[in-house]
């Protein structure tokens, strides 16, 4: 009887492994389409896992947040290139699409066997404690805690990242951001926990990183983020998805680089694709701790 609850519960595991990594997998061809983005739906897991962590939140929680983290911003698949990667001010009709994408990752997420771990980041993640976020105008303690972590985080990063249409503030500048509409646009104990953390340099690892260990890199001929992969190598090649252009994949004194190779990349090489290897380490990382909904 034991050898085979012990082989149901490996079966159960496995497969929950295969669902949890269609969700990474999804998340990371989403974020692929903008250049701008790379890395983002990491650090703001990160971000998210070690805010919850900090709120001495159970073993479970933390997993969920992380889980939640990555997977926010699921619903941007619904918004057209042209906006997504927009140089200039959005239009109010520009605007309104972009705000719907809470939705849009809620409709796409529809029938999932575990939807219900992360739809309280995705739908939420922009609703506010003053109820002025959207998409419903939840006030307090109506926003989930999930969405509450993950949205300071996510401003967090979007206040510290390059875009477009403007250049990342400096991080003490976002801090001070976040410090000054504590308990207003952010959580006041999501938000404290992130200052806490800031102050502590445990922030310092994520920021301007796409993995553990591996810093953002960027278009030396155009600017956006070129992410060099876990599974990449010294020599290995890879490309920026916004003009084109062909990079190698350097590494000297531990330290990570791209170089342009002076060729145009090739269209298999511009093709969203994800890091098979970091989404096998963030599947595992929760995994055993998730609470897994009965139907899995």
């Amino acid at each position: 009887m034991f050898w085979r609850r012990k082989q149901e519960r490996s079966h159960s595991q496995r497969h929950a492994q295969g669902m949890l990594t269609t969700l990474y997998v999804m998340a990371s061809m989403v974020e692929a389409r903008d250049p701008y983005t790379g890395g983002h739906l990491w650090r703001v897991s990160q971000y998210s896992r070690l805010v919850a962590e900090k709120l001495s939140l159970p073993p479970a929680d933390i997993a969920r947040i992380g889980l939640g983290g990555f997977l926010h911003d699921l619903g941007k698949v619904g918004v057209p290139d042209d906006i997504l990667r927009k140089p200039g001010k959005l239009t109010d009709e520009e605007y309104a699409v972009i705000k719907a994408h809470p939705e849009v990752g809620m409709r796409v997420l529809s029938g999932h066997p575990l939807s219900s771990l992360v739809e309280a980041a995705i739908i939420a993640h922009h609703e506010t404690p003053d109820g002025r976020g959207y998409p419903k105008g939840l006030s307090g303690l109506d926003v989930p805690l999930d969405a509450r972590i993950v949205g300071v985080c996510d401003a967090f990063d979007a206040m510290t990242s390059h875009r477009p249409y403007r250049a990342g503030m400096p991080q003490e500048k976002a801090l001070q951001i976040i410090e000054s509409n504590a308990g207003g646009q952010f959580d006041l104990n999501a938000a404290d926990a992130l200052l806490m953390l800031a102050q502590e340099g445990a922030l310092s690892a994520i920021i301007g990183h796409t993995d553990d260990g591996i810093p953002l890199q960027e278009c030396p001929a155009c600017g956006p983020t070129i992410v060099i992969k876990r599974e990449q190598h010294p020599g290995d090649l890879s490309c920026c998805r916004s003009c084109g252009n062909e990079v190698s994949v350097e590494k000297s004194d531990g330290k990570w680089a791209i170089t342009p190779t002076g060729q145009m990349a090739t269209k298999e090489a511009l093709a969203p694709d994800a890091d098979n290897l970091l989404i096998e380490a963030l599947v595992e990382s929760v995994l055993d701790h998730l609470k897994l909904p009965q139907t899995v």
